[in-house]
């Protein structure tokens, strides 16, 4: 499997370079992104503009990558989708569960905006835990 992988900061973004999304290679892009949660990834952009073919094997490969996404609080966005796979995601109405977005850049701002909010609500619980242990005493 050919793509290229970018780890940043706050995500890692994967590009694929195939034409296909199929059972020859979805087992290694699971393996990849089991891979990148161990390390402690919890964003990943995953951009398929050279994708021009997509099957169910490599919809569950998008799937395991949002699965370990939200399990560790992060995101999965999916950008640069062609026509056909784009079809695809419809038909399967998985266009309901994964976060797509047409660019890269946006698919960057939506995972920057997420990190955000994540901590605001982690600093705002932290103040809350912090005022009932007050009142407590």
């Amino acid at each position: 499997m050919r793509f290229e992988k970018n780890v940043e900061d706050r995500h890692t973004v994967i590009k694929l370079l195939e034409e296909k999304l199929d059972s020859r290679i979805s087992a290694t892009l699971k393996s990849e992104f089991v891979n990148l949660s161990a390390i402690g990834t919890r964003n990943i952009i995953l951009n398929l503009d050279q994708v021009r073919y997509a099957d169910s094997s490599g919809l569950s490969a998008i799937l395991t990558a949002k699965r370990l996404c939200d399990n560790a609080g992060g995101m999965l966005v999916v950008s640069n989708l062609t026509s056909h796979v784009e079809k695809l995601i419809k038909i399967s109405q998985l266009d309901t569960v994964l976060n797509i977005l047409p660019t890269e850049s946006e698919a960057r701002e939506a995972v920057f905006m997420h990190e955000i909010e994540r901590e605001v609500l982690s600093e705002s619980m932290v103040g809350e835990e912090e005022g009932e242990e007050a009142e407590n005493y």
